[in-house]
């Protein structure tokens, strides 16, 4: 059996503790937990939290530890554990943020191809286990390396930030 280490994951799962508060929950508090905010502070919020877009029901937001440039997920406002607990307006519209992720990822990073997928339960790769929320990455050929074979490490070109500043814009004009 062959094993390939992720060192670059390390930092993320440590900082889990099962007592700690939803990371989905606190950076995608619903609009009605901020209308003591103003405009302008919730979008200095949201870009700290990396939150690219607020729908109804649910919320696009960079991944803080991602696998490639432009990993993308979606999450519900509300703390929902898996899809049997799901309403069909929030499938739909989580579908709908996935078809307008794709769009902005093809348009922005010209990809080759998608990983679009949920992580159900710990066992199966969820470090949020108990958050429902779907992973959009774009991958390029070639885009595992032996960098990341050999080296054991992930090269990102690209900053949290200045990923947050491409793709938010093409969310609000959409």
């Amino acid at each position: 059996m062959d094993y390939l280490f992720t060192p670059w994951r390390y930092q993320y799962i440590s900082s889990i503790k099962p007592d700690s508060a939803c990371i989905f929950c606190l950076a995608g508090s619903p609009p009605e937990a901020q209308q003591n905010f103003s405009a302008e502070q919730l979008q200095k919020l949201d870009e700290e939290r990396h939150v690219i877009f607020r729908a109804r029901l649910s919320f696009v937001i960079l991944n803080r530890y991602p696998y490639t440039n432009g990993h993308l997920m979606i999450a519900p406002f509300q703390h929902i554990p898996d899809l049997a607990s799901c309403s069909a307006p929030l499938l739909g519209e989580m579908m709908e943020l996935a078809q307008r992720a794709e769009a902005a990822l093809k348009e922005i990073y010209k990809p080759d191809g998608f990983n679009v997928g949920l992580n159900l339960g710990k066992c199966a790769g969820a470090g949020v286990e108990d958050h429902l929320h779907l992973h959009i990455l774009p991958r390029w050929a070639g885009d595992t390396n032996f960098l990341s074979v050999v080296g054991e490490t992930r090269l990102l070109p690209e900053s949290l930030e200045i990923t947050y500043q491409k793709l938010q814009p093409f969310f609000q004009s959409k």
